[in-house]
């Protein structure tokens, strides 16, 4: 662990050696949703395991695709998927390129995942905007890291899910007419589903969606001081509303049904964010 920075910056310096522009913005986006990458132009494209030190995705849907370029003069860097705790890494292993990203002067976030709906509004191809998060990975990624430096070891995590931007995503929603709900994202290790007794007392703690992602990833940013927007796609009700057995099949089948209007909000928030 006394080597992540001095790895982070390896991997930067690689990155800034090979880039036209650095990035200002981090998009990360849940498999199925490829339509959003024609909106960039002057694309670098690098597998993650060309950089040295990245994690390489293994789940399913998750192409490891790192792309560069620009969305209306707006540098950005999109993550065709992500690693996932569940594939054997650690915390600090997941969340390394965010620290790299950051090292290239990314200092905005906008993550995607597919996720169970727990509230039971929630349906499949629905999509929520994050305004909270309950950590039941049962670790931290910053454990390890936040203390080799001498100051700011410990990260508030209160408006981690930046206001602004939910208020923001609202609008561009309802002129795109696209229905964008609101909630509390719960995160778990996975890889297996959660049981009907454990979504009950999800729900319980104030949880609206459940996923395997995206706990750690915001929890660094935060520590990064990035500002994030997190959007849900609900792709199956949760185990307790679940008719028939739960499968990835049907994840990657909801989301390939709903990524236009993903796309859609997704544009248009990244259109926001340029005019400011």
């Amino acid at each position: 662990m006394e080597h992540y920075f001095q790895k982070v910056e390896e991997s930067a310096a690689y990155l800034k050696a090979k880039l036209q522009t650095p990035p200002k913005l981090l998009l990360v986006l849940t498999g199925g949703l490829q339509k959003f990458l024609e909106t960039i132009k002057d694309q670098q494209i690098f597998k993650s395991t060309e950089i040295s030190h990245f994690p390489a995705p293994k789940a399913e849907g998750h192409t490891g695709q790192i792309i560069f370029g620009r969305f209306q003069g707006l540098p950005v860097a999109v993550m065709m998927g992500r690693s996932h705790y569940y594939e054997g890494l650690s915390p600090q292993e997941v969340v390394f390129p965010y620290f790299v990203f950051n090292k290239l002067g990314v200092d905005q976030l906008i993550t995607t995942n597919a996720v169970g709906g727990i509230r039971t509004d929630l349906k499949g191809g629905d999509i929520m905007a994050v305004t909270d998060h309950i950590n039941m990975m049962g670790t931290n990624p910053l454990i390890g890291i936040s203390v080799l430096t001498p100051s700011d070891q410990f990260t508030s995590m209160q408006k981690a899910y930046d206001p602004e931007w939910i208020k923001m995503a609202q609008k561009i929603a309802k002129q795109n007419k696209v229905v964008l709900k609101k909630g509390v994202f719960l995160g778990t290790t996975g890889p297996s589903y959660e049981t009907p007794a454990e979504i009950k007392a999800f729900r319980s703690l104030g949880a609206d969606t459940v996923g395997m992602s995206t706990i750690f990833e915001i929890i660094t940013a935060r520590y990064l001081k990035m500002r994030v927007l997190t959007l849900n796609m609900i792709a199956n009700p949760s185990a307790d509303r679940h008719k028939g057995e739960m499968t990835h099949k049907e994840v990657l089948q909801t989301i390939q049904k709903s990524q236009e209007k993903m796309v859609r909000l997704l544009k248009g928030v990244v259109s926001a964010l340029v005019q400011k």
